[in-house]
């Protein structure tokens, strides 16, 4: 037998892995696959190996997840207190108040997409937004998008230009269309509805603080 398949064989029976055989004896992996594929002890040791591997690999990733949820907390909660500290300053601004309240009344309130969105039928309101983002929450305008849902009779192109000269946002930053089909797809909306959006965890975090300390300036009154 040759020496170092001996001194391999020995290392293992102490429960060595192949990476760690071949490094110490610079022997090919492939050379000690061939050497302990019949030995069913060294079957055992892999299998055993492979499962403490996959233990840290695991522990690994539970503290790196932990770790991540940590820090991430504590980049929404500042946030959170920029908001705050902001409010006071904001809260006599109209284009603030109209901002926060279309949003109460027509946005997403799911937190945790990211998606700054509203979506309506008046142009106005979509107006009112779109400058609230653009001049209240500093959102570059070749950053904020557009959709549209239309039925089929509707056409396209003639809503595109209403939505865009109507909301100021450039039709270049309009996404694809969604059109309703069902059983009566007729002219029920003279230029469909309009979704406005920007997607940024950091403004929602804002937004729904500013909405809870909007509702607390005006707390429920008994009539």
């Amino acid at each position: 037998m040759r020496n170092d398949k001996h001194i391999a064989i020995k290392l293992r029976r102490r429960g060595e892995s192949y990476s760690k055989i071949s490094e110490e004896l610079n022997v090919p992996k492939s050379t000690l696959s061939n050497w302990f594929s019949n030995m069913d002890w060294s079957k055992s040791i892999k299998f055993d190996l492979t499962k403490k591997a996959n233990y840290i690999a695991q522990k690994r990733l539970r503290a790196y997840n932990k770790k991540q949820k940590i820090f991430w907390e504590a980049w929404r909660e500042q946030a959170r207190q920029q908001a705050r500290d902001n409010f006071s300053k904001l809260k006599s601004n109209p284009l603030f108040i109209s901002g926060i309240m279309i949003y109460w009344g027509e946005g997403d309130s799911k937190i945790k997409n990211s998606h700054v969105r509203i979506s309506n039928t008046n142009s106005d309101m979509i107006r009112l937004f779109n400058l609230f983002l653009r001049i209240i929450c500093k959102v570059p305008k070749e950053k904020i998008k557009m959709a549209m849902i239309l039925y089929p009779d509707l056409n396209e192109n003639e809503c595109k230009n209403f939505w865009s000269k109507t909301s100021g946002i450039s039709q270049n930053q309009f996404t694809k269309t969604q059109f309703i089909r069902g059983r009566h797809p007729t002219k029920r909306l003279t230029n469909g509805i309009a979704i406005v959006y920007f997607s940024s965890r950091e403004l929602k975090e804002k937004i729904f603080i500013w909405i809870e300390l909007f509702q607390k300036q005006f707390p429920l009154v008994r009539v």
